[in-house]
């Protein structure tokens, strides 16, 4: 049973700080602070001021290309999870349940790489940077609108 937990606690550190990555993030930090808060182990406010911190130095970490701190931060979560199914076994389905909301809202992000140059100079315009765009506009458009030819 301690090898099942421990692999729980694995499995749930990993998608947490999947998860701190992702736009997604409020939405998942809500429903973990709510697991820890049912626990004892501190209120949902200081937990989610706790995931705010991972979130923050992981995000730095990530940006500065330091691997050890991003497995630091999974470490860390690893352990407070692992500690909390010891202390209370019976909160391994309520983790479940959790991982598999998280695995399925993962399921529905789409990720894209964006790699944009701007050259040639001085921009004097707007520059958007972006994975797509729609419909994008500026200014006012040209005499018989957008698209049109004139002869």
């Amino acid at each position: 049973m301690e090898a099942e937990l421990m692999a729980l606690a694995a499995s749930g550190a990993t998608a947490f700080v999947q998860q701190m990555a992702t736009a997604s993030w409020a939405q998942a930090r809500d429903r973990i602070a709510l697991f820890f808060s049912r626990r004892g182990d501190g209120e949902g406010v200081v937990i989610e001021g706790e995931l705010e911190t991972s979130r923050g130095e992981l995000t730095a970490a990530m940006e500065a290309g330091d691997n050890q701190t991003v497995s630091d931060v999974e470490a860390e979560w690893r352990t407070r999870l692992r500690r909390t199914l010891m202390a209370n076994p019976t909160a391994a389905s309520e983790l479940q349940s959790v991982l598999d909301e998280l695995a399925s809202r993962r399921g529905d992000q789409q990720f894209e790489e964006v790699h944009n140059t701007i050259s040639g100079g001085v921009q004097h315009g707007p520059v958007v940077q972006a994975g797509s765009v729609g419909s994008l506009s500026f200014g006012t458009p040209p005499e018989g609108g957008w698209g049109s030819t004139q002869a």
